[in-house]
Parts: structure tokens; sequence; C-alpha cells
């Protein structure tokens, strides 16, 4: 007999503002669905407005009265970062939930962003690192949980410090775990800077494990004409409920992590199944990669410098 799919009970959200970024389809439109579900009004910043309108009509669908619009974002553009961040500070609204869940991965041959960076650092980790300080006042105007979804990925590999753009020799998993490991320090880090600043904003990450969504999918934007041979595995697999989890079970720690009364700053969550690939939600101890303070430190100084943003001064103490 099948054993029905993990499930987590969302507070009610009413009168909260959040924002999530990916939301257009997958994991990202699941997270917003759910959000809406439970009272908030959401925000999705989409990079393609056609997949945004079905976005929203099917959140709707489901939801007649959801609380849901679109803005305009393209997290590999710095320039549209700053666009969305004004638009949102003329607007005035606190932001109580932000979910840094946008994506990609692997392409397979070396991209870069509009600013010249590598795609996969550029935007799951610079664009992202862009929004949040832009966001800043809003979100501690809300005293807002800020919740980064990072990947397994980050539990390999390691920050290329002499060469963050891999312009001298690219490799796409190692890139990518690059991405998400900068995204995990910078994530704790914003925990501590928070901490030590009285500034109320709350951050933790999270992971979905491995599902059957699109960021192994056919992507001809970054140059993959048909989904690779790992994500037609683990499309079939799912399909069985063997080892790996589905689009609606990958998004529960992320929820989990944004909304939980249980979940805390400076922590992560994943599924709780074998391997945690997938699973209900479980907290799990922070990858070794993640917890060097020292890493952190030096991320968020990079960060700051690439991405052209400064978040208030602080005084961090050393430790993870």
């Amino acid at each position: 007999m099948a054993q029905p799919a993990p499930d987590i009970e969302v507070p009610a959200l009413a009168g909260k503002l959040a924002v999530v970024t990916g939301a257009s389809d997958g994991v990202g439109l699941g997270l917003a669905t759910r959000l809406a579900a439970a009272g908030a009004e959401v925000v999705l910043p989409v990079r393609n407005p056609r997949k945004g309108e079905a976005a929203l009509a099917k959140i709707r669908g489901g939801h007649p009265g959801a609380e849901v619009s679109l803005r305009e974002l393209d997290l590999s553009s710095l320039a549209s970062v700053a666009e969305l961040a004004d638009r949102l500070a003329e607007e005035g609204r606190p932001i109580h939930l932000l979910v840094n869940n946008a994506g990609v991965m692997t392409p397979p041959a070396r991209q870069s962003t509009k600013d010249g960076f590598e795609l996969q650092f550029g935007t799951n980790h610079l664009g992202h690192f862009a929004l949040t300080a832009r966001l800043f006042p809003l979100l501690r105007a809300g005293k807002a949980r800020v919740t980064s979804q990072i990947s397994i990925d980050a539990d390999r590999h390691a920050i290329n410090w002499a060469d963050l753009q891999w312009e001298r020799k690219y490799a796409g998993n190692q890139a990518y775990s690059q991405s998400k490991i900068a995204v995990g320090l910078f994530g704790l880090e914003l925990e501590r800077r928070s901490r030590a600043g009285g500034w109320g904003v709350t951050s933790n990450l999270s992971h979905p494990g491995v599902a059957a969504t699109n960021l192994l999918a056919a992507r001809p934007e970054v140059g993959r004409g048909r989904a690779t041979v790992k994500a037609r595995l683990i499309r079939a697999l799912s399909a069985r409920g063997i080892l790996f989890g589905t689009a609606e079970t990958a998004l529960l720690p992320a929820l989990w992590a944004a909304t939980s009364p249980e979940a805390g700053g400076g922590r992560l969550y994943g599924p709780g199944g074998l391997g945690h690939l997938s699973g209900p939600p479980s907290e799990q101890k922070p990858y070794a990669r993640l917890r060097d303070v020292d890493d952190a430190r030096r991320i968020w100084e990079i960060s700051e410098e690439l991405a052209g943003v400064r978040f208030p001064a602080v005084q961090t103490r050393a430790s993870a």
C-alpha cells in the first residue's frame, strides 16, 4: 500500500506580504500557491511574463480569493534587481517573507549574466544577495523571515576563490555547487549580522532534496536542448515513489522554513528521508562548507563589491 505524501500545516498568514522568486513554475509556484492559500499576499517577480500570467491563473483557479500579483525580475541583471526593489520601495509595504528560490543549474557551456558574471554564481547567488540588500529596509520594517534555497550540492566541491567566475576552466557542476555554497554562506551570515545588529530579520536555509523539477529539464535559454539523462532517471523513479521526491514534496522544507513558528534563524531544513533526498521536512545540521565564518565574511564582502550594494555595517562575533 502506497504511503501518503508528506505534508505540513501552514499557519494563517493573513496580513503578511510574501515575495517568492522563481514562482512561475515548479517548486516556486508551489510555494507561492501554499502561501496564498494561507492568506498571504504574494508577489511573484518573474522573468517571463507569459509564464507569470499562467502561474497567476493557476493559483487563482485553485484559490479564487488569493491575493497574488506579478512584478518583473531578471536575477541575471543587477539593473533588473534594482528596478524591482525601487518599485517595491515606492509601494512602501513592509515585506514579511522573502523566499530566495529561483535558480539556474548546470548550463553545458559557460554563460555570463548581463553584468559579466558566470551565470550560476551571478543568478543564484549575486542576484539574490543584491535583491535582499536592496529590499532590506522593507524586510526590516516587516521583521521578515528570509529563506534561501540551497541544494544538496552545497555539500560538495568548494568556492573557487582563485576564479569565482570560472573564466579559466568551466565545470558546470562545480560552478553550480559554488553558487549554492555562496547562497548558504550568505544566508547564515545574514542571520549572524541581524542578531549582532538588532535588525529583527530572521534568515535560514532550505533545500528541496532531489525531485523531478525543471532545473535539469530542457532549457534552450541555457543551451540545453533536451532533459539530461539524470533528469529523466529522477523523473522515472519519482513517478514510482522510489527514492526521490516530487515538486509538491520538494517545496515543503522551504515552506516550513519560511512559515513554521518552530523554524528558527541560522538553521537548515531539508527532506528527512533516506539521504535527505525526499520525505517530510526536518532540521539538518548545516553542511561543513557553510559553517566557516571567515568564508562567510569573505563572500559577503566580495558580493557587496560585485553587486554594488551595501547592508548596514555591523561587527559580528567570530562564531559559527
